[in-house]
C-alpha cells in the first residue's frame, strides 16, 4: 500500500488470506458459514485418527510444500524464515538485531497457545519489555501470529487484559520449536498447545476466507476459570473448549457455566476434540471432532 499515490477508501475491499484450511486440502465444499458449534454433521464421512491431526499439524498450511510434494520441508522453513527476517521485515522496520529478532521468533512459537507474558518473553531473549511488544506487533501486523484478546461485556477491559497467542501456521511453528516428525510432536510437551493453536487457526479460517470479521475470545476470570474459545455471535455466545481427547467428558466443557453468568444469550457449546463422531454430551454441549471445523 506504501506505493499506492491516492486512497482508495470505499472503492476496495481488502481480504485476509491465511494458509490452507483443512477444507481446502480435502477440497471439501465451504459451506459459505463461519464456523459455530451445532449438530449438523458433515456429509462426507470423513474421519481422521491421532496420527492423521497431527501429520495435518505438522506439515502446515502454506500452500507451496503442499501442493509441491518435492520441496524438502526444513529447507522450504528456513528460506521461508530468512527471507521473512531479511526483506520483509528488516527493510520494512529498520531492524537492527536480526538474530535476536529470530530467537524471538522461536521463543513466540514455543509459547503458542499461552497467555503472552512480554517480560518473561523479553528476558528469555534478553531484550527490554518496549522492544519485545513491538516486534510482537510485526509477528501480528505480518500474519504470523494472532493475539486472542478475553471476553468481556465491557470492550474497554477486553483490550486491556493479557491476550493469549496463537502462530497461524502450525507447520512453522513446528519447525520453529524444532519437532521434526508428527510423531515426536503429537507425543512432545506442545501436544496440547499446537493441537489448540490449529483448531483456533482453522476457526479463524472459516470466518476469513468468507469475508467475514470474527468476534472471537478466549474467557479467563478472576478464579482461573477459563474457556478456550468464545465465539459472539448477533449478541449470543458460543463457549468452546479444545481437547487432546477421543472421549470428552462432564469435566471437559465445566467451566462453560460460567459463560452464563455474564447475562448473555448462551447458544450450543461445544468440545472440539479427537473423538471421530459429532456427539451431543448434553443438552446443550455437542463434541466435534476437530476436522468438521
Amino acid at each position: 500500500m506504501q506505493g499506492v499515490q491516492e486512497s482508495l477508501a470505499g472503492r476496495i475491499a481488502i481480504l485476509d488470506l491465511m494458509g490452507l484450511s483443512f477444507r481446502e486440502k480435502i477440497k471439501r465444499p465451504f459451506s459459505g458459514k463461519p464456523f459455530l458449534p451445532s449438530m449438523d454433521k458433515t456429509n462426507d464421512g470423513k474421519k481422521l485418527t491421532v496420527k492423521d491431526v497431527y501429520k495435518l499439524i505438522w506439515e502446515g498450511s502454506l500452500p507451496e510444500p503442499i501442493v509441491n510434494k518435492q520441496i524438502e520441508r526444513e529447507r522450504y522453513y528456513s528460506s521461508y524464515i530468512k527471507s521473512y527476517i531479511e526483506r520483509d521485515v528488516r527493510d520494512f522496520y529498520n531492524l537492527e538485531k536480526p538474530i535476536q529478532f529470530y530467537n524471538f521468533i522461536c521463543a513466540a512459537a514455543s509459547l503458542t497457545g499461552n497467555l503472552l507474558n512480554y517480560s518473561t518473553l523479553a528476558r528469555d531473549i534478553g531484550i527490554d519489555v518496549k522492544t519485545a511488544q513491538v516486534w510482537m506487533g510485526i509477528l501480528e501486523k505480518s500474519g504470523l501470529v494472532y493475539l486472542l484478546h478475553t471476553y468481556s461485556p465491557n470492550i474497554t477491559k477486553r483490550i486491556i487484559k493479557t491476550p493469549k497467542m496463537y502462530f497461524l501456521d502450525t507447520g512453522l511453528c513446528a519447525y520453529l520449536t524444532k519437532w521434526l516428525t508428527p510423531d515426536s510432536l503429537m507425543m512432545g510437551a506442545m501436544a496440547g498447545s499446537i493441537l489448540e493453536t490449529y483448531v483456533v487457526a482453522e476457526i479463524l479460517k472459516s470466518y476469513f476466507h468468507n469475508g467475514r470479521e470474527p468476534a472471537i475470545y478466549f474467557y479467563r476470570d478472576a478464579n482461573q476459570n477459563e474457556v478456550d474459545v468464545v465465539l459472539e455471535e448477533n449478541g449470543t455466545l458460543y463457549p468452546i473448549e479444545i481437547k487432546k481427547t477421543a472421549s470428552p467428558a462432564l469435566n471437559d466443557y465445566k467451566s462453560f457455566k460460567e459463560i452464563e453468568k455474564l447475562q448473555k444469550k448462551v447458544g450450543l457449546g461445544a468440545v472440539l476434540c479427537l473423538k471421530g463422531e459429532r456427539i451431543p454430551l448434553s443438552s446443550n454441549v455437542v463434541s466435534i471432532p476437530v476436522w468438521e471445523i
